[in-house]
């Protein structure tokens, strides 16, 4: 288990804060994360992979223009997922990831490794960008980990 889900675990257990997830990329692995110890579930309270666009769309009700105009791996539907995922859960925070982990599908302007990973609060939200290297899984991981490592960052300013 990594320290930074029992830091993040510990903080929102004392303050009983909430969290929600919208995962593409990782596929569940950030949910995995977060459900790896016991009493999670006074937190975690929902997470999704929203890998079609479909989903995407339909489930977490991002606007299929903002999909055709900016692409389903983008900052705008990242923030998007973290927002919309934050309010079907009715959480605390929100964490909403969209990437491209590869081999293939990269392109110039989002090669393979290209992650976006943004966190919602009741009154602030973030969005970044990062490029990752390594196999499918490695990009996948520190897709996560990165994830984790943002809603720590951010988890005292909301």
């Amino acid at each position: 288990m990594e320290p930074l889900v029992n830091k993040i675990h510990q903080f929102l257990l004392k303050n009983k804060k909430t969290l929600s997830v919208a995962e593409s990329c990782t596929g569940g692995l950030l949910s995995n994360f977060l459900t790896s110890l016991p009493g999670s579930s006074r937190y975690f309270i929902l997470g999704v992979v929203a890998y079609s666009n479909k989903t995407k769309k339909t489930l977490l009700r991002i606007p299929p223009a903002l999909l055709a105009k900016k692409g389903a791996v983008s900052p705008e539907v990242a923030l998007k997922l973290a927002q919309n995922v934050r309010k079907l859960a009715k959480t605390d925070f929100g964490i909403g990831l969209s990437g491209i982990a590869g081999p293939s599908g990269g392109t110039w302007q989002k090669p393979v490794g290209t992650c976006f990973i943004a966190v919602s609060g009741r009154n602030k939200n973030i969005c970044q960008r990062y490029h990752f290297t390594g196999s499918r899984g490695t990009i996948r991981r520190k897709s996560a980990l990165k994830a984790l490592e943002l809603l720590d960052e951010n988890l005292y300013r909301h």
